[in-house]
């Protein structure tokens, strides 16, 4: 399967389209099968636009590329966050975490 198609498939059965803004990322790595997609709900993509994460993308396989695994996972994580924090910024008093924020393995 393809790894954006999987993504999407992901995203929908954990529910992440049910936030506020339709701002929920999910950032998908199948080791096994070494394929990785990022898959963004439309508030946020609408935003940052199909090339910033066609950049992420290209960012992390170059830290792959160099055996930087969780190099290349964590500045992806911490990119995509910052684009969420201006985007999205936070609001003392109404703001929630609307989705978990633990890493999910699967098989």
């Amino acid at each position: 399967m393809d790894a954006l198609d999987r993504a999407k498939e992901i995203f929908t059965e954990l529910i992440m389209e049910n936030t506020e803004h339709r701002n929920a990322v999910l950032l998908y790595v199948a080791t096994k099968d070494r394929q990785l997609a990022i898959y963004a709900d439309t508030g946020i993509h609408e935003i940052v636009g199909q090339q910033f994460w066609e950049d992420e993308v290209n960012k992390i396989l170059l830290q792959f590329d160099k055996a930087n695994y969780a190099n290349g996972i964590s500045k992806c994580v911490t990119e995509i966050g910052e684009a969420l924090q201006l985007n999205f910024p936070y609001h003392a008093g109404d703001d929630k975490n609307e989705l978990p924020d633990e890493i999910i393995f699967g098989n």
